[in-house]
């Protein structure tokens, strides 16, 4: 939908570009603008591990509208209810962390789809732009919001194929730090058993026709390589502290 940049998004992928995004977990609106002003193409907002809260959760999601960049929305878990609390505010795409397995997935991708195919609850505004409920608007929600499910434990790289195979999976995104973490080597980018993890995610996301998503502020040539069609590639935690550092780095060297 126009509200939230999905098309944009989708475009710049099937133009063979790959879409870049900048992490917000501060509360404050302010931040997801400063992202889409300074030319990012999505915000990937984290409801999980930030402190923003439903109402503040809308802010962020109308500070993109009129701009250039996609909205989506990490909710804490994997679970019906906060996946409601977000979905009718009209995120381009909606989040859901640790995944563990194919059952956990399914009711994810339900919860995101309307009866019959699922068993999303009916409530509108936002979402039809506070005007009447339209053909287009029933049409567009077979596939809107983007059901992203994050792939960030090894249980879930055993499952992956189960998962893979699920109807209305639109991407998986894969947390490299919590993926890691899950074998014993947290960060340990060139270990041999965590790069075939990397690897296998990507090419089984490949092979199944599912986007594939990471976010990492690092190893960007290493992803490249395996394909990524998105990416978010900076915090705004991160960005300030870089930013902060440098100044007080180029004043001393005066």
């Amino acid at each position: 939908m126009k509200i939230n940049n999905l098309e944009k998004f989708l475009a710049k992928i099937k133009a063979g570009e790959c879409p870049l995004g900048g992490c917000v977990s501060l509360a404050d609106p302010l931040v997801t603008e400063i992202v889409a002003a300074a030319g990012y193409d999505f915000v990937f907002i984290d409801g999980e591990h930030g402190e923003i809260d439903r109402n503040t959760a809308l802010q962020h999601l109308m500070a993109v509208k009129g701009t250039d960049c996609a909205s989506l929305y990490r909710v804490p878990c994997c679970d019906h209810t906060e996946i409601k609390k977000i979905i009718d505010f009209c995120p381009a795409g909606i989040i859901v962390p640790m995944v563990m397995n194919a059952e956990q997935a399914a009711e994810a991708i339900a919860a995101m789809r309307y009866p019959t195919v699922g068993n999303r609850g009916v409530g509108f505004r936002r979402g039809v732009n506070y005007e009447p409920v339209t053909d287009e608007y029933w049409r567009l929600s077979e596939h809107e919001p983007l059901a992203i499910l994050q792939i960030e434990h090894i249980d879930a790289v055993r499952d992956l194929d189960r998962i893979l195979a699920l109807p209305g999976l639109d991407s998986v995104l894969v947390g490299p730090y919590d993926l890691s973490a899950s074998m014993g080597k947290a960060g340990q980018w060139d270990d041999p058993e965590v790069k075939e993890a990397f690897d296998t995610v990507a090419r089984k996301a490949h092979e199944a026709g599912v986007l594939l998503g990471v976010s990492l502020e690092t190893e960007f040539a290493a992803w490249k390589r395996r394909g990524v069609d998105y990416m978010a590639v900076r915090s705004d935690t991160g960005a300030m502290m870089e930013g902060f550092r440098n100044s007080i780095r180029a004043f001393r060297n005066a």
